[in-house]
């Protein structure tokens, strides 16, 4: 069972097109304990594209983990060496992602049929930082027998230096499968993964997958050192608000709505002044803040209004949006 102080208890799932530093920053204020993960990014995009735009992000954010994309040991041994280099917290090798994109490259979940390649590409990594190199990966992809190909892989890049995996407990389908289909149709098999963490005490082993409360969370934390959410996390980000209080058993109470969006506002201004960052990219993460709460459809309806030519003062309008559609259906 995962103490309270693991920085592996509570975990953010990196997501492409979600977990970028607006989204992560968002996170840390709901949430100030819990580990939070960039996008995949592909090592050869870390050596040769953008790295600041690719690779800042706020201090607020650790700790925060780059998650990196490849299957080329000494590439990814130079990204992991930028990526300690700009101050991240750890290094993630993606062994799960079952994109168009990924296969055509051959790493993500395709990296599960050849789990001595990706001991190697860990051990290169390993010995170029000092900060943990962890893997996130699925329990086998296509006809694999996930009772065989889970424990092969652990084995594999544990004795390469690797000691905490994380294990989305879905198989993925390279063919005949969507990426979201992948996330919501093959089954989940926690009693496979907690098998592996029985067999393997000396590991630290992370859950992912089909968890969407906290409730559920302290339950598999009863098993395993640590649970990690995605889309639960990122469509019904007022989860993480119980996050510190209810896994870490923080005493400060919760942060308020309005103090998430006078934060979130305050971030847009200053990120527009300072880097041109159009408010919409913002505030695209925050349009599920209020699932299940009076006025939510007028607050995600305000949101979306203006696309790219949002306003600075999007959030305000939206939460005065939803104030005025609550007084309505009280009346």
């Amino acid at each position: 069972m995962a103490g309270l102080t693991s920085p592996y208890r509570f975990c953010v799932a990196p997501m492409m097109d979600g977990t970028d530093r607006h989204c992560r920053y968002f996170h840390r204020i709901l949430t100030k304990r819990a580990r939070l993960y960039t996008e995949m990014i592909i090592a050869d995009a870390v050596i040769h594209g953008d790295r600041k735009k690719l690779l800042d992000y706020s201090q607020s954010e650790h700790p925060v983990v780059l998650q990196l994309g490849g299957a080329q040991p000494d590439k990814l041994r130079e990204a992991a060496a930028i990526g300690e280099d700009f101050g991240y917290d750890e290094i993630n090798l993606n062994v799960g992602c079952p994109s168009d994109r990924v296969q055509s490259g051959t790493f993500g979940a395709c990296l599960m049929q050849t789990p001595a390649l990706v001991a190697e590409c860990v051990a290169a990594m390993v010995d170029a930082v000092r900060v943990p190199i962890t893997v996130k990966c699925r329990i086998g992809v296509d006809d694999q027998d996930p009772a065989e190909a889970l424990p092969a892989l652990v084995d594999w890049v544990s004795g390469a230096g690797v000691q905490t995996i994380i294990v989305h407990a879905r198989k993925a389908w390279l063919q005949g499968l969507s990426p979201k289909q992948n996330r919501e149709v093959p089954p989940l098999d926690y009693g496979l993964v907690a098998t592996l963490k029985a067999s393997r005490p000396d590991l630290t082993i992370v859950l992912n997958g089909g968890i969407s409360s906290i409730d559920e969370c302290q339950d598999h934390l009863k098993v395993f050192d640590g649970v990690m959410l995605g889309r639960a996390a990122y469509g019904t980000p007022a989860v993480l608000r119980d996050v510190d209080q209810l896994l870490f058993h923080d005493t400060r109470p919760p942060t308020t709505f309005d103090a998430v969006i006078g934060e979130m506002d305050a971030y847009i201004r200053r990120m527009s002044e300072a880097e041109g960052v159009k408010p919409h990219h913002v505030a695209r993460h925050m349009a599920g803040l209020f699932h299940g709460e009076k006025g939510a459809r007028a607050w995600r309806r305000e949101l979306s209004a203006y696309g790219a030519q949002a306003p600075i003062d999007i959030l305000m309008r939206a939460r005065r949006a939803m104030q005025t559609d609550v007084e309505k259906c009280s009346a």
